[in-house]
């Protein structure tokens, strides 16, 4: 039986590729892991795909009022339903965190907020009570 030269040069290319491929393979180590994860944003989603948890840096940009808002790194923690429960934000000029009430409320949150020398407690539920605590001076 005579063999075709074509079969022989594929097979001995395969028998190449594959030495290649063993001699160049690492063994899987716990210890292969990156000290650092960098990106300009993370997200995390939930078995369907919908994000429940995010952090990002946001530019500065200009408001509607004319204001500009600084660059900003914002944590979003999200309800099922797409609200964002917990928001915690920091810039230059201020840091805060934002609780927010269930999907069903529109008014129940708490803010704990520091803007450049003065800090404040604003807490407002859905009965229309609201409680500003500021430092007395």
């Amino acid at each position: 039986m005579k063999l075709s030269p074509f079969l022989i040069v594929v097979t001995a290319v395969n028998l190449a590729i594959f030495l290649f491929t063993l001699t160049h393979l690492r063994p899987v180590a716990g210890e292969d892991v990156a000290p650092v994860l960098r990106g300009r944003a993370l997200q995390i989603v939930d078995e369907r795909g919908q994000v429940r948890a995010s952090i990002s840096v946001l530019p500065a940009q200009a408001q509607p009022n004319g204001e500009a808002s600084p660059e900003t790194v914002l944590l979003r923690l999200i309800t099922e339903q797409g609200r964002p429960s917990v928001k915690i934000s920091a810039t230059e000029e201020a840091a805060g965190v934002m609780v927010a009430g269930p999907s069903s409320t529109k008014n129940t949150y708490a803010i704990l907020q520091a803007k450049r020398t003065a800090s404040s407690l604003t807490l407002k539920d859905e009965d229309g009570g609201q409680t500003l605590v500021e430092p007395t001076r």
